[in-house]
């Protein structure tokens, strides 16, 4: 079991925030049930916020994103900013337009690729629909099914050389099977609507829909000594359950005279390029900070003052050195499961980490008793990129590339190491707590 007694606590809990978030709409939801139980106050961009936006605990919601903040007593006009940015979106299918297809008998649903999933991971699963209907009145409702969908490999039998290469094509082969029957006399949104928990719901009175499949997989802690987690979706839940336990931990506490505004910054989109009004790309983070300026009475000067006082940890999860695969990675950085959340290094800003980014997360790291491990991709093996350099392009906030290493990152079941998800919690309660 883990060495440190609280991260068995946040590992169960980490489970229990992702089975309660199979989508990013469900993400948020939990999120601010936790922060409602903590006391924190939910805005209403559509309304004036004034002096509210600028004091106490406070959050808010703009589609599959959530926004979250505790402003110290102490805070003015020019007081930075320490910013936990994450996602609550993870590669998966979207639900098409005209959804139930099929044929020969068996009812499918049309479902898009969304960003850059593990395709065969997803094979042979009992998967679930969740996601947000809209009704033509405007009115949003949460679903999900359970159980109900699978995408069937086909059998060796009729594929001998499978295992010498499996070939999923995008359009042809991933059409999951939800049911026996005839696609004409069934209607897969009204079994969506069947499914709304505590509504009513006319299923003809829906008007869009955003949703995505999801594994129904319990998350488990497995392993000789119990050192391993497997879970769905912790690219990127893992980050984005440690921001908002850490800055819960933070909110309940005294605030140390001259501590900076802590927020959480829970994006959706960043699986496929973060372009969106709640994506890290769009205005949201942008809006927000604005306007908790203005509620402390900030002129524009003093905006960017604060601005240039502030600091991002980009917190999304990262490469372990898989052991079948040791030269796909860098041969003189190694990191491990359970070896301390990582720091992401970029030649090329793909992550924005800088020597400023790095030394702030040494010290952190160190002030909190947390060891961390450095990634740098092979120089073959071109990395991806986070919400990071989009923050620290669009608003000038230093910014600095962090995570939990995964093995198996994109599948339909990801896994860590116990210990570092608990660890990214503690150095990110530290860090709402530091002045940049």
């Amino acid at each position: 079991m883990p060495s440190q007694p609280n991260a068995a606590a946040h590992i169960q809990d980490l489970g229990a925030y992702v089975t309660a978030s199979p989508s990013s709409f469900h993400a948020v939801h939990e999120a601010a049930r936790r922060l409602n139980g903590a006391g924190f106050a939910a805005l209403d961009e559509l309304q004036p916020w004034d002096e509210a936006a600028g004091a106490g605990k406070c959050y808010v919601i703009r589609d599959g994103a959530i926004i979250a903040w505790v402003t110290p007593e102490t805070a003015g006009p020019t007081t930075g900013f320490n910013i936990l940015g994450a996602h609550t979106d993870s590669p998966s299918f979207k639900l098409k337009p005209k959804p139930t297809t099929g044929r020969f008998g068996w009812l499918q649903a049309g479902v898009e690729v969304y960003g850059g999933p593990l395709l065969n991971s997803w094979l042979d699963r009992e998967l679930q629909l969740a996601g947000r209907l809209v009704l033509r009145d405007g009115t949003q409702h949460l679903t999900a099914t359970g159980p109900l969908l699978r995408f069937p490999q086909l059998a060796i039998h009729l594929d001998r050389a499978v295992n010498e290469g499996l070939a999923l094509d995008k359009q042809q082969h991933m059409n999951p099977v939800y049911g026996l029957g005839d696609p004409a006399g069934e209607d897969l949104l009204g079994l969506l609507a069947d499914r709304v928990a505590g509504a009513d719901v006319d299923a003809a009175q829906i008007g869009g829909y955003d949703v995505v499949i999801a594994d129904t997989q319990a998350p488990a802690v497995f392993g000789a000594k119990g050192e391993f987690f497997a879970s769905g979706r912790l690219d990127n839940l893992s980050a984005t359950h440690a921001g908002l336990t850490a800055l819960i931990a933070h909110a309940a506490g005294p605030l140390p005279a001259g501590s900076p505004i802590a927020v959480l910054a829970a994006f959706d989109h960043e699986e496929i390029g973060s372009a969106s009004r709640s994506g890290a790309s769009g205005p949201i983070l942008e809006d927000v900070l604005v306007r908790i300026s203005d509620g402390l009475g900030a002129s524009a000067s003093q905006r960017r003052q604060a601005f240039a006082a502030s600091f991002c940890v980009s917190a999304d999860a990262g490469h372990a050195v898989h052991p079948n695969y040791a030269e796909r990675h860098d041969p003189a950085n190694r990191p491990a499961l359970n070896g301390g959340p990582l720091l992401k290094i970029n030649a090329n800003q793909r992550y924005a980490t800088d020597a400023t980014g790095a030394a702030m997360w040494a010290r952190l790291c160190a002030d909190a008793g947390i060891p961390y491990q450095e990634f740098v991709s092979n120089n073959v093996m071109p990395c991806g990129s986070t919400i990071g350099p989009l923050t620290a392009t669009r608003l000038g906030i230093r910014t600095v590339d962090v995570g939990v290493p995964l093995l198996s990152m994109h599948s339909a079941r990801e896994l860590c190491g116990v210990e570092d998800p608990y660890r990214l919690a503690r150095v990110t309660e530290r860090f709402f707590r530091t002045a940049a």
